[in-house]
């Protein structure tokens, strides 16, 4: 496989990965990201905790969360546990922000 086949191979599962997303996030209240993934989700619990040591970490828990990951053979999580030293964002979607361009 040549290099250009490999983008080309990548740029379509980007397409078909935001198509999907496209399709589903109006199913979805919550937008949460770490620093390795995005969450679609009803459901999520965010935990402060510290260490021994003073450091301060996250544990982000969700519930049937769909995952923007174009290497994950099946999108759609049941359970999802994130333990991180990193930024977490969670936001709620306005009902505006489902609305989509249409394609031309």
């Amino acid at each position: 496989m040549s290099a250009e086949d490999l983008e080309k191979y990548e740029t379509e599962m980007e397409l078909q990965l935001y198509r999907e997303y496209r399709d589903v996030v109006g199913l979805f209240t919550y937008v949460v990201e770490t620093e390795r993934r995005f969450y679609l989700t009803n459901s999520v619990d965010l935990q402060v905790r510290g260490t021994d040591n003073g450091e301060v970490y996250f544990e982000v828990t969700m519930q049937d969360a769909w995952v923007w990951d174009m290497y994950r053979p099946a999108r759609f999580v049941k359970n999802v546990r994130v333990v991180t030293f990193k930024d977490v964002n969670v936001e709620e979607l306005a009902k505006s922000d489902f609305e989509m361009p249409s394609e031309q």
